[in-house]
């Protein structure tokens, strides 16, 4: 990617990330709208209280109340686990119901940032297989990484050249024949899951070996991944790995 192209993305991103941005308030307390979209496709929404010159970002109890509702048990201790290691990559806390983080004025944009990727993190966690039976892609990205006996480090952070923190899945470190290789498994690709792979890569490469590298493990299982999202992670240097391929992989992923 050249670097006008890198620059363009980032700027790109902020703005229609500020386009989409619609602010109410009631009671002292601010309801942020944003363009991000949930399993239903309807716009996250974020809430801001401040007191004593700090502010709480908070998603209201809505992310995990939608999944139970759903049918989603995260309390067994696997998937509390894993959600609890999600939300620490993020710096976001479990309160409850509530995912929650606290703010300084001069963090704030960098942690509402934060809390917007842990929501479509944890909305994204499961999938409901063909027996109705729930499954943690997540874990299966990991148990396939095992089994062949890949080197890799979980859930790393990354601070990109804007500032803002992204989390990824799994680094795989560099070898004498592969470079650095950062991976995200996505259980349901969509625009806003794509976009965000896209602007976390590109605003973390530029600090990263000029060879290292970025691939997005792809759940489709139980829908065909668009050819619009996968035209969009080539344009930014993505690997897109479709789980039924993902054998095809495994040498450059050993290496």
């Amino acid at each position: 990617m050249t670097e006008y192209g890198a620059k363009n993305l980032v700027k790109d991103y902020v703005d229609w990330l500020r386009r989409g941005l619609v602010i109410s308030e009631e009671s002292g307390t601010y309801e942020i709208t944003t363009p991000f979209l949930d399993r239903h496709n309807d716009h996250l929404q974020i809430y801001l209280r401040s007191g004593n010159g700090d502010f709480v970002l908070t998603d209201g109890g809505y992310i995990l109340a939608d999944l139970e509702m759903s049918g989603v048990d995260i309390n067994t201790p696997k998937r509390r686990q894993v959600l609890d290691t999600i939300l620490r990559g993020f710096g976001i806390r479990r309160e409850g119901d509530e995912l929650r983080v606290e703010a300084q004025p001069e963090d704030l944009p960098k942690r509402k940032h934060a809390l917007l990727q842990a929501m479509l993190a944890v909305n994204d966690m499961f999938v409901m297989g063909q027996e109705h039976v729930l499954s943690l892609f997540l874990e299966d990205v990991e148990g396939f990484l095992r089994a062949h006996a890949v080197r890799y480090v979980a859930h790393i952070k990354l601070t990109g050249r804007s500032g803002f923190d992204h989390h990824f899945d799994f680094a795989i470190p560099a070898s004498n024949k592969r470079p650095e290789r950062l991976l995200r498994a996505i259980n349901s690709p969509s625009r806003d899951t794509i976009e965000v792979l896209c602007f976390a890569w590109s605003d973390t490469r530029e600090v990263r070996a000029p060879d290292a590298q970025a691939l997005a493990v792809l759940n489709d299982t139980e829908r065909q991944i668009g050819a619009e999202a996968l035209q969009a992670l080539r344009a930014y240097q993505i690997t897109p790995v479709p789980w039924s391929m993902r054998e095809r992989f495994v040498d450059d992923l050993v290496a």
